[in-house]
């Protein structure tokens, strides 16, 4: 799937614009006329050591109405302080940084920290970059739930064009859940629930989004934290409130398209919605009975956790996944759980496949694909103690850690993007036939090449499994 990857790599360094600096005091008006003389589209300032810009959206947006004066100090109009990103970043990444912050302009700075250059979107003129943006642009300027359905919308033609258009695959998943991400927060702005806005309330994707690395078809997994009371005196948050809130939450992303799990991960469940001293207590509990009360599911559902908003409140999720000892009965539950997830792999047939049901005859490719070694890196993550990132970075990192060989990780990194490029494919043709995506495919439908090397994926993976399995405790002797 290499050969997908060819749009978005140029390094910063080659795209960077020169930048017009000034002074904090200079007036918006002089500002201007050098912006406008180096034919640029923004300027640098520094006010009390901290890197600002203003820009032509700023003098639109605030100096024609009115908002600010012409004579008045360009610190006034800046924005403070600027995103940056490294020139030797990809196009992808600057895109991606633009999009998680729904700007157009990036200061991109040099191997001492120092700003070389600043690149624009327009500069990055691709689909990849224009159907995204304008996606982001939209929903942040939606003043209705009913204008970010709107906006929503068009994300699945998106995804299709980004797929058309030869983006990898991996960043495809990154893109759409960064516009994911911003609908959500833009739907809780909107909804102004009391019991969301009165008290220290995290939200919280889970699975794939979490990850950065849904698809199409993937659901909305959620979940909640909040704050506990101050002190003794404080009126503790009403739950049942909070969590009749969370379902109102839920139904107006139902309406802009969005599918809440169905299985009932989601924040208005009592499972998955608990002030932050509950989720501690439980996470202790299936730390002593990894098998009661579904904890291995939990464990793996909380590794999987990613907050949108109050960052710190939702990472306390994850605070207490590492027991003190790692050489213990729950990281061993925790890994059988992992390598309960098997490739359909037969000793006579190439492939195991449904045997009765409307997909007789077919491979689930997220379960017995993906799955797999989503699981594994998530166990890895686990017990190296960093569970951020995607399948891929989490994979890298568990060799860093010595808890896989190089060859390994390589192994199960290009099995899982090769998979993972599959179903994307296979989900984006549904899309644009107006099926509805389905990870389940046929092996009579994939060409002999592909059906070859998803067999030959699928085995390299047990293999992997099999020697972790029989080996782990060594393995967690590196850590």
């Amino acid at each position: 799937m290499a050969a997908q990857d060819t749009l978005g790599t140029r390094r910063l360094a080659q795209l960077v614009r020169p930048i017009v600096w000034c002074r904090a005091t200079d007036r918006i008006r002089d500002v201007a006329r050098q912006i406008s003389a180096a034919d640029l589209s923004c300027a640098l300032v520094r006010a009390d050591g901290v890197l600002g810009i203003v820009t032509d959206h700023d003098f639109r947006h605030r100096v024609a109405t009115g908002e600010v004066g012409l004579d008045q100090p360009i610190a006034a109009l800046a924005a403070f302080p600027v995103l940056t990103i490294e020139a030797e970043a990809t196009q992808s990444a600057a895109l991606l940084r633009m999009l998680e912050h729904a700007v157009h302009h990036l200061v991109v700075t040099g191997p001492a920290g120092e700003p070389v250059g600043v690149v624009r979107a327009v500069d990055l003129a691709q689909p990849e970059v224009r159907d995204p943006l304008l996606i982001r642009s939209a929903i942040a300027a939606a003043d209705t739930i009913d204008e970010v359905a709107a906006a929503a919308r068009r994300l699945p033609a998106t995804l299709v064009a980004l797929h058309d258009d030869r983006v990898s695959p991996l960043h495809i998943g990154a893109l759409h859940a960064a516009m994911v991400d911003a609908a959500v927060r833009r739907v809780l702005r909107l909804r102004s629930e009391p019991a969301l806005a009165a008290e220290r309330v995290s939200w919280v994707v889970l699975g794939s989004l979490a990850r950065r690395e849904p698809l199409p078809r993937s659901d909305l997994d959620t979940a909640l934290v909040w704050a506990d009371p101050d002190g003794p005196k404080d009126r503790p948050p009403d739950p049942a409130e909070i969590r009749a809130a969370a379902g109102r939450v839920l139904d107006d992303l139902r309406h802009c398209g969005f599918v809440p799990c169905p299985s009932g991960t989601n924040a208005d469940n009592p499972v998955f919605s608990r002030a932050a001293s509950a989720w501690r207590t439980a996470s202790r509990d299936w730390q002593r009975d990894p098998a009661a009360g579904q904890g291995l599911l939990m464990s793996a559902v909380i590794a999987d956790s990613r907050p949108l908003t109050q960052p710190m409140l939702g990472r306390s999720l994850t605070a207490s996944l590492w027991p003190p000892n790692r050489h213990t009965r729950v990281l061993r539950a925790l890994l059988d759980e992992a390598l309960g997830f098997r490739p359909p792999t037969g000793f006579v047939r190439d492939f195991v496949v449904e045997s009765s049901g409307e997909h007789r005859g077919q491979l689930d490719l997220k379960k017995g694909g993906l799955a797999p070694i989503v699981a594994l890196a998530r166990w890895l993550a686990i017990v190296g103690g960093e569970v951020s990132g995607n399948t891929p970075e989490r994979l890298r990192r568990g060799a860093d850690h010595g808890l896989l060989t190089a060859d390994e990780a390589q192994t199960l990194t290009g099995a899982f993007e090769d998979i993972y490029a599959l179903v994307l494919d296979h989900e984006v043709r549904a899309l644009r036939g107006g099926d509805l995506p389905t990870t389940f495919v046929a092996p009579r439908d994939l060409d002999t090449l592909t059906r070859r090397h998803l067999r030959e994926s699928f085995r390299a993976v047990r293999a992997i499994q099999a020697r972790i399995d029989e080996h782990w405790l060594a393995r967690l002797d590196r850590v």
